[in-house]
Formats: C-alpha cells, sequence, structure tokens
C-alpha cells in the first residue's frame, strides 16, 4: 500500500531550530572528520568517545528528515511550545545515541578484521551490504518506512501521552520506528568507515528521499537492490569498504613520521 509523505512545504520556526541544529551538527561532524580521516573500526576511539562523536553525526543526518513531523508535533501543542519541541527531538536523538552502542561493537569487530584478515574482512563487508539489500526489500522495513512517511494516526496517539515525559515518550516511539526503518542504512557507515562524509551525505539524502519524496518506496526497493549489487562488487573490488580495509586517513600519520628520514 502507497502512502503519501509528510511534505517540507514552508519551513515553520520549529522546523527551523531542527534545521539550524542539524547544519551545526554537520559542522562539526565534517570537522572532526577532516582530522580523524576515514579509518577502519572504532578509529582508536573508547565507548564514551565514540558515542560523542556518533550522536552529532546522527543528528545532523536525522535531523532534517524529522523536521516537518517534528514540527507538526509541538505545533498540535498549545503549551509550552519550544520545550515540548526540545522533549520530543531529545527523545527521538535518545535512540539514535543507542543506537551507537551495538554500532560501537561492530566497529570495534570490524577494526580487528581490517588488521590483517582481509578475507574476512571482504566477505564481512559482502554481508553488510547483502543485509541492507535483503532488509530493504523487507516487510518490516517498509512497515517502518510508512510510519514515518505518514504518521499522523500516531500523532493523535502522541497527543493522548500524559506526564512531564509525554514528549520524550513520542520522540522514543518515533526514533524507534526511525531506527527500525534506517538501521541497515547506517550499517554501512561500518564497512565504509564511520567518518566517510560523502558516504554521510549519500546516505542522508536517501533517509529523506525515502521518507518525503512521493516515490519514496520505490526507491527504497531500488536502494536494496543496488545494495545487493554492492555486496557482490565488494569481492572483486574491496576499495569499496574502506571501513573494513584501511582508509584514507590511516597511513597520514606514519607518512609524516617517514619523511625526515627519506
Amino acid at each position: 500500500m502507497s502512502t503519501a509523505a509528510l511534505p517540507f512545504r514552508r519551513v515553520t520556526p520549529q522546523s527551523a531550530v531542527l534545521l539550524g541544529i542539524a547544519c551545526l551538527a554537520w559542522l562539526g561532524t565534517v570537522i572532526e572528520a577532516r582530522q580523524m580521516g576515514v579509518m577502519p573500526g572504532t578509529m582508536g576511539l573508547g565507548l564514551p568517545a565514540f558515542l560523542v562523536v556518533w550522536t552529532p553525526m546522527m543528528a545532523a543526518m536525522m535531523l532534517p528528515a524529522v523536521a516537518p513531523l517534528a514540527s507538526m508535533y509541538s505545533r498540535s501543542v498549545t503549551a509550552r511550545r519550544p520545550l515540548r519541541l526540545g522533549g520530543f527531538a531529545g527523545g527521538y536523538l535518545l535512540i539514535w545515541a543507542l543506537a551507537g552502542l551495538p554500532a560501537f561493537a561492530l566497529a570495534l569487530l570490524a577494526g580487528r578484521l581490517a588488521d590483517g584478515h582481509p578475507i574476512a574482512a571482504t566477505a564481512a563487508a559482502s554481508a553488510t551490504f547483502a543485509a541492507c539489500g535483503v532488509y530493504q526489500l523487507s516487510p518490516l522495513k517498509h512497515r517502518c518506512l510508512r510510519h514515518c512517511r505518514s504518521p499522523l494516526v500516531f500523532l493523535l496517539r502522541y497527543g493522548s501521552y500524559r506526564g512531564t515525559l509525554r514528549d520524550l515518550r513520542a520522540g522514543v516511539h518515533h526514533g524507534a520506528y526511525c531506527l527500525g526503518c534506517c538501521w541497515s542504512l547506517f550499517a554501512l557507515l561500518i564497512t565504509v568507515g564511520v567518518m566517510n562524509v560523502p558516504a554521510m551525505v549519500a546516505l542522508a539524502a536517501v533517509v529523506i528521499v525515502e521518507k518525503r519524496w512521493s516515490g519514496g518506496e520505490a526507491f527504497s526497493r531500488a536502494v536494496g537492490v543496488a545494495a545487493i549489487a554492492l555486496a557482490l562488487a565488494v569481492i572483486w573490488f574491496p576499495e569499496l569498504a574502506p571501513g573494513l580495509h584501511g582508509g584514507m586517513g590511516t597511513d597520514t600519520p606514519h607518512m609524516s613520521m617517514e619523511t625526515p628520514h627519506m
């Protein structure tokens, strides 16, 4: 069944706030990426530092897609709108911050495979692309996508929430559906490098098109087919998975130390 996506229409003050936060998150993420380079694994970061990098990155990539819904949610209530918008966005981002926990574990495994296990690394890259492709074509993916594209029924449900944490609960609920919709796409960041800015931009664009374009559901299936094709291509072209085969930033420090001896 096809669903009509929530359009961007005009930029409301509420959505402008979230888009501004997303821009700041993109700026911080790009600066961090330029310093770290595209390195495999956790980039030498422990779990707390990894989450500090991961969470703003998720804010940069996901807030533009959720801004119309968050704006609609905050305008559906009459009291303390800025606080309610903040509660909803905070609950939403909490889900994506928690997603950094399995992402760290996968990145840790990827780093170990990249360190001297090229065949296993290639197999892992192929499996990740294939898993993404299969999930993109699955009924669960499209159930979650339908919610994200047209969550009006859920907005009515959110309006029935009571208590001081009602906005946080609404954000967590919607964030869980978004995670169900997009987790396989973001798993690809482990394969292509967590701080791979071009990959981030491409994945953020995929998320926005899936959720906001009228043909988003068909586009989602096309992305699934492309991911399965990449699962085959990476076997012959391992460089398609720099997060598992070394990255553009991994040799830079070594080269700078060797230069004086040349």
